[in-house]
Formats: structure tokens, sequence, C-alpha cells
């Protein structure tokens, strides 16, 4: 008996399938949160030099909160740019003993020699009362530490996916999920409150390594409790849940404008996740392929008794769920590792192709993500529109992979997504309509890519090695996002070479897909002798 007939015969897709794996989904939505916290947390709001203290906008002549109301004083202070907005890094040199530079007409004004702020600036607080920007000045010539700060994060990302991948398969999927609820909750609650910017940028590392963790075993945790016929609907609601984290984080983002009580809002519930974690059981399969049956056979009884089938139940015992695996067992090791994934031949050229796939499109996504600011639109907007659309368009490709096959969507979604942000480029910046309708259209297609690619890459490796293979494929996509995080620095030298970045890449991921095995109604493979086997017996047919 297979072990997805096991599934079949417990209930199938059944009442403990669809509860198990909406606990699991609900914390997936708030890992949006956290990956593009940053947009809000570290949002740049207008800002200009302070002006000196003896003016009358310390005597409390001027309005400080009204931009509109400052516009004479400022001028006789502060350069103004070709938009007619005040310089964000320079005011004019005061003369010695002079507090105003009067008497001077526009002609001799520009002839004044200017310096950087040595006094610090003053922000526009009218949409964000707090962010560390304006908490630490990250402006000017600190504005790389905001980068800096996302990179981080992105860092802790890369690292958790490959060193928590890894663990699972040797601990186990649950024990490495609730651990990392509880790092979450503690590291962001920590990241939130701690006055300094290292400690900030220490604890949104720890933040990153949870993250990836949590993301990985909650895609495995699924696709291994779900028949066959269910992993194409679970695994496009995991794309669902990071959808609908985007329109939640927009909610709350524009509710809690002051950054550190963001930061906490979006990582408390955390805490809850880690209570129910302890109910939820480990992946029976995962527990056969460790030769404890046993254990597994408790976890399918508990399943079984949720979707009323213990009667059923009661016919399995240890020795069939160990007979199912008995010939699996004589060929796993007693230890994996990322050498693995190159090992054999169909594993190495199965590990390349998703490498540079997982790279591209999460360096096109998040390249596209990180910064709402430059769209034009209002930021919550811009965060719910993105969410929106993205969840329209997975519903199309979750009904497209259904019937044509997860290959030719995740080339066809790669290279649309390409043509789009490559045309985004090309756009002029004033058409903003256009601009707009494009980057979304481009990000949704990049979302719907990589809510393929975690079911996808899922079904593709075994379930000896599904973490480690999870997990360096997730390395790999954080690893995209980190360097889309430093090309940002680029944008400054030209405003079309991201475009171009962001666009050639996942069309040469596409291509890249095509060498893909197809997995469509597929059973899942549960050891390296099972991908080896498969990739033979497709050149045989």
């Amino acid at each position: 008996m297979a072990f997805n007939d096991i599934l079949e015969s417990l209930g199938g897709v059944g009442y403990f399938q669809i509860l198990h794996s909406i606990l699991l989904l609900v914390p997936v939505a708030l890992l949006a949160s956290h990956n593009l916290l940053q947009n809000f947390t570290a949002a740049v709001p207008a800002h200009h030099c302070r002006l000196p203290i003896n003016t009358a906008l310390y005597q409390g002549q001027v309005n400080t909160t009204n931009y509109s109301d400052q516009a004479e004083l400022l001028d006789l202070f502060i350069p103004f740019n070709q938009d007619q907005r005040p310089e964000r890094c320079v005011r004019y040199i005061r003369i010695q003993g002079q507090h105003f530079p009067v008497n001077v007409t526009g002609k001799t004004k520009k002839e004044l020699s200017t310096e950087h702020c040595r006094e610090g600036w003053v922000y526009d607080k009218t949409v964000f009362t707090s962010t560390i920007v304006t908490e630490w000045n990250l402006v000017c010539n600190h504005q790389s530490w905001k980068l800096v700060a996302r990179s981080i994060y992105m860092t802790g990302v890369l690292l958790g996916a490959l060193v928590f991948g890894n663990l699972a398969d040797k601990l186990g999927r649950m024990e490495i999920l609730t651990w990392s609820y509880l790092q979450m909750g503690i590291a962001g609650s920590c990241a939130a409150f701690l006055p300094s910017f290292d400690a900030y940028c220490a604890f949104r590392f720890l933040c990153g390594l949870a993250s990836s963790a949590i993301s990985v075993n909650t895609i495995s945790l699924i696709l291994e409790w779900m028949p066959k016929r269910g992993r194409t609907l679970a695994g496009n609601f995991f794309g669902f849940s990071y959808s609908l984290g985007q329109l939640i984080l927009a909610a709350v983002a524009y509710k809690i404008r002051d950054w550190r009580w963001l930061q906490f809002a979006v990582s408390a519930p955390f805490y809850v996740f880690f209570i129910y974690s302890w109910w939820l059981p480990e992946s029976a399969r995962w527990l056969i392929v460790q030769d404890r049956p046993h254990q597994a056979l408790k976890n399918l009884c508990k399943a079984a008794r949720f979707n009323g089938k213990l009667k059923e139940s009661r016919k399995l015992t240890a020795e069939i769920l160990r007979s199912e695996m008995q010939k699996e067992s004589k060929e796993i090791r007693s230890s994996h590792s990322v050498i693995d994934l190159v090992r054999t031949p169909e594993m190495r050229r199965m590990s390349v192709c998703l490498i540079f796939i997982w790279f591209s499109a999460n360096l096109s996504y998040y390249g596209l993500s990180m910064d709402l600011q430059n769209f034009g639109l209002s930021i919550f907007l811009a965060q719910a529109l993105f969410g929106g659309v993205e969840m329209v368009a997975k519903v199309l490709v979750m009904v497209a992979m259904t019937f044509v096959g997860r290959r030719v969507m995740q080339f066809l979604t790669l290279v649309l997504a390409g043509v789009m942000v490559m045309s985004y480029g090309f756009v002029p910046q004033d058409m903003q309509l256009v601009c707009t309708v494009l980057a979304v259209t481009g990000k949704a297609l990049l979302a719907c890519s990589v809510t393929c690619m975690y079911l996808y890459t899922g079904e593709l490796y075994p379930t000896e090695i599904r973490q480690t293979g999870m997990g360096f494929s997730a390395m790999n996509a954080r690893l995209g996002s980190a360097v889309a995080s430093l090309l940002h620095l680029t944008g400054e030298f030209s405003s079309s070479l991201l475009p171009m970045i962001f666009g050639v890449t996942p069309i040469v991921a596409g291509l890249f897909s095509c060498f893909l095995f197809e997995t469509r109604d597929s059973p899942l493979p549960d050891i390296i002798g099972d991908v080896e086997s498969r990739h033979h017996n497709r050149r045989r047919y």
C-alpha cells in the first residue's frame, strides 16, 4: 500500500487536512508582513535641514506641522529644487552674526554657498509619526544604512533556509517550526523596543532566520499530509496566504503609524502560533522514512479520528507502515547534506535549474516590492493593490496548474513577468498609469511563479532530503532578495538599469524550467533512487 493510498483510506482531503493546513497557513500571512515590513517602518518622509535655533520657527512664530506655513521662512535658509521643494540635504551657510540671509534676489541666492545639515533634520509627520529613518536619521549621507538593514534581514532569511532546512530533515519538521514561531515572536518584539540601530539589525536578522524556517517547513508539512489530488490546491493556498498577508500589512500599517508598534503588532501573534503548534502532529511520511513507524501510526490515527475514519485506522499497524517503506529504508543514508542534492545526475540537473529559478524570480519580485514610494501612489494603496492583484492572478494560475501542469505554468509566468518588467523600464515615468499597470502585472506574475515554485520544488525533491532541498532553494531565493536590495543603490545612476536586470533574469530562468520533470498527478518521491528512476522511466517512455 503506497503512502498516498494510506492517506486516501483515512479520509483523503478531510477535516484534519483542512484544519491542519489552515493552522499552518495563518502564520504564513504574517511572514509577508515581516518580509515587506520595511516598506513602512523604513519609509522616508519629506525632510529638510533643521533651521538655526534662533529663528522664528523655534520661537513659536511659525507652525512646524504644516510645510506650506513655513514656505517663506524655508526660502530664506533652504535651497529649493526644480520641483520647488526644499532640498533635503543642504542649507545656505550663515554669515557670522547674521540670523537671516536678508535682501538677496533669486539670482544672488543661487550664488550663496551651501553646507550639509549640521544640526539634523526636520521630518514631515503627516503620513508616519515615526520610522527607523526618522529615529536614526538614515537620510542623505546615511541613507544606505536603510538598505543595509534590509539586506541584513534578507541575509538572515538566506542562512535560515540552509541551516533550518537541513536540521528539519534530521530533527523533524515540527521541532524546527515550533522553535521558529517562538524565535520570531521574541526577536520581533526585541527589534521593536530596543533603542539602538545595531540591536534593531541584530534582532531583525534573527527574524529572518525564523521566517525562512517557517516558510520551508510549512509547505513541506502541508504537502506531506495531503493526498496528491489535493496538493495543487494546498500549494496554491500557501501563495494566497502570502498575498493576503500583504493586504493585512497595508491595513495594519495604515492604522499604526509608529514603526515600533507596527513592528510589535506583526510579531506578537507568533506567540499564539507557538502555543498551538504543540498540538500539530509531525509528518507521518517523515517518521516512516526515519524508521519510526509507531509514532507515524499514532499521528495517522489522530488524522483518521478527525476525518471520522477511526475504523479504517485500526486496520493499520506499524508492520504495514514498515513494509511500505521497507525497500526505501534499506537505501536511506543515516545522514544527509547539501552534497546529496548534486550527488546523482538527475538530482544535479534538477538542483541547478531550481537554484537559478529561485534566485531570479525572487530577485525580480523583491526588487519591485521593496520601494513602494517610487510608484507615485499612496504607499498603503500600492501595497493593497499589489496584494489584491496577486490573489486574483494566483486563482487563475491554480486552475491552469491543475490542467496544464507545473512546468508549463512555471515557464509562462517567468517569461511573461520578465517581459512586463522590461517594458516598465522603457515607458516614460510621466506615464504613471502605464508604469503602475506594468509593474503590478509583472509583480503578480512573479508572485504566481514563486507560488508555483514552492509546490513544484516540494514535489520534485524526495522525502528524505525534501527539507534540505527546500532550504537550499529558499536560500538562493533569499540571496536573490538580498541582491535586489543592494541593486537599488544603482537606481541613482540609471532609472532603466534596474528594470532591465529585473526583467532579463526571469526570462532566462523560464528557459531553465523547461528541463524540470512534470510532477502533476505524480506520487511524491521518498528517496533519491525514486528521483533517478523517475528520470529513467521518462527517457524510456
